[in-house]
């Protein structure tokens, strides 16, 4: 999961991105408003962690100009502006929950974990049945175990490589540039090298058979299933 957490208090960021980081969540941060419209503009994310007091541009104007630009990612408004009409007011503005200051991270993590599951697909498995793969009859993606099953045969995925799959098989008409790519595995926006895309497709290849992930030249690259969806069966999960 890749969060945006957008907060000016130094020790809440560092506490945060700590415990996020032990549940395997990627985070990045921006301390002040208009630094968290460009990210937010900018990368995808799973969900938003907003405040509404921040520098240079207050959460609600962040929060209106992303929802302005048709950006849909849940975002939970984490604050300590906490009466009920300021609870109405962020919602209005297109907040998908609201958590006030102080809270328990217990209670945080539940509330993310609801919101970026409502907007997960329903199904547990995403699943493919390609004619044109030699030797390939059936693919696909459990995204609870986070493996593979390829002609009934199982692949366990690492933690990046399941991301950057559940990209790909959420998504099967599009075409993923290599910086979004890179926003869906990478642990910071800073120094990434594009090359660490180029390994991770090749390893998914390895599994689903080399012409299972298209490369487009100058635009990145896209899963070459989606001609032949067939959905599978709840008995197959």
């Amino acid at each position: 999961m890749k969060l945006l957490l957008i907060e000016d208090e130094p020790l809440l960021v560092d506490n945060l991105v700590q415990r996020f980081k032990h549940l395997d969540f990627i985070v990045d941060v921006a301390l002040d408003g208009e630094q968290g419209l460009f990210l937010g503009l900018e990368h995808q994310y799973d969900l938003i962690i907003l405040d509404l007091g921040l520098p240079k541009q207050p959460g609600l104007v962040v929060l209106e100009k992303l929802r302005a630009q048709n950006i849909h990612v849940p975002v939970l408004i984490l604050t300590a502006r906490n009466s009920w009409q300021e609870r109405v007011e962020g919602l209005k503005k297109g907040a998908d929950d609201y958590l006030g200051k102080p809270f328990h991270f217990e209670e945080l993590q539940a509330r993310i974990e609801s919101l970026v599951k409502r907007h997960l697909p329903k199904k547990e498995t995403i699943c493919f049945a390609p004619q044109h793969l030699a030797g390939v009859n059936s693919i696909c993606l459990n995204t609870q175990s986070k493996t593979l099953l390829v002609n009934q045969q199982k692949h366990s995925l690492t933690a990046t490589e399941y991301r950057l799959a559940y990209t790909f098989f959420s998504r099967p008409h599009q075409v993923f540039s290599k910086q979004i790519l890179l926003d869906k595995i990478s642990e910071s926006t800073d120094d990434k090298d594009s090359n660490i895309i180029e390994v991770y497709i090749r390893r998914l290849r390895s599994y689903l058979g080399k012409e299972a992930i298209q490369t487009l030249r100058g635009q990145g690259y896209r899963l070459n299933l989606s001609d032949s969806i067939a959905p599978q069966s709840e008995a197959q999960k």
